[in-house]
């Protein structure tokens, strides 16, 4: 269950995630100071409770949350596996999310909602992305093909793999073997599945003028005799003003939007706790099935 005092870390945290997935869905980057904006308004609620109740450690979880997901975030950004406005909210959340005064119990919090972030933001990504191809099937049927016929050499070992494994299961009679078979057939597919969708569906053309700090640059720009090239963190100040000076288009790479994924794993989270269901698998259980 979740004590009284954290329906208001509950309700900031749901309220600033939702009009991040707006920010996020209308254009595609979530201001700076909303996610910050957040942590200073669950850091300092924990403080005030902190005072009031002369119990310091709820303020002090929140800032070990907040360290721990400055680091998952770091990993994930640096990983690449998401920009620099969705790791701010991750930080964030990291803040909101330690609900219990015990260190284990709240390790057990963050590991549900990494996981059901990941698991929420596959499914997501897999629908979000099918329903860009089907509005564009015709041309994204052709990348597909096109993109399949450059990675033949990816197709063949990949294939070749799965038959070994194939072999493995025939001769083990391990299911291991063959679900890691199926996932080793799939990733060639799957790998063209993303590279079709890149290239027909999330690769616009934009007025220079109309660029923004962050927007990822498709293929490189040459300014007079400055180059500006592509990179995971995308166009800076410095670039942005050159870029701005220049009078034609630029092919921009946008990236599907990832908050809602930060919606549906805190909202399925927020059930689980309600439900006592975080107590079933707890850190502190796992350690006590050890002599």
């Amino acid at each position: 269950m979740i004590n009284a005092e954290n329906y208001f870390l509950i309700a900031i945290g749901l309220i600033w995630i939702i009009v991040a997935v707006i920010q996020d869905l209308r254009k595609r980057e979530i201001a700076n100071w909303w996610n910050f904006s957040l942590i200073a308004a669950a850091l300092s609620y924990r403080a005030f409770v902190s005072l009031w109740a002369g119990n310091y450690w709820y303020f002090l979880n929140g800032l070990i949350g907040f360290a721990i997901f400055f680091g998952l975030a770091y990993g994930f950004y640096y990983g690449r596996v998401f920009a620099g406005g969705d790791a701010k909210l991750l930080m964030a959340l990291g803040a909101v999310l330690p609900f219990s005064g015990l260190f284990s119990d709240n390790l057990t919090i963050f590991l549900y909602f990494v996981i059901l972030f990941l698991l929420c933001g596959s499914i997501y990504g897999l629908v979000y992305s099918f329903g860009l191809a089907l509005k564009n099937r015709k041309a994204f049927a052709a990348e597909f093909v096109r993109q399949a016929r450059k990675q033949k050499k990816i197709f063949i070992t990949f294939l070749v793999l799965a038959l070994v494994f194939s072999i493995f299961v025939m001769v083990m009679e391990e299911f291991i073997f063959l679900l890691f078979s199926l996932c080793v057939f799939l990733f060639p597919f799957l790998y063209c599945y993303a590279k079709a969708v890149e290239e027909v569906c999330l690769i616009k053309e934009k007025k220079a003028r109309e660029l923004t700090v962050g927007d990822w640059l498709y293929k490189p720009v040459k300014i007079g005799k400055k180059l500006i090239k592509p990179n995971w963190e995308g166009l800076s100040e410095e670039e942005l003003r050159l870029l701005q000076r220049y009078r034609g288009k630029v092919l921009i790479k946008e990236g599907i939007p990832f908050t809602p994924s930060f919606l549906f794993a805190f909202l399925i989270l927020i059930w689980i706790i309600q439900k006592d269901i975080v107590k079933a698998i707890s850190f502190s259980s796992i350690f006590m099935a050890f002599p």
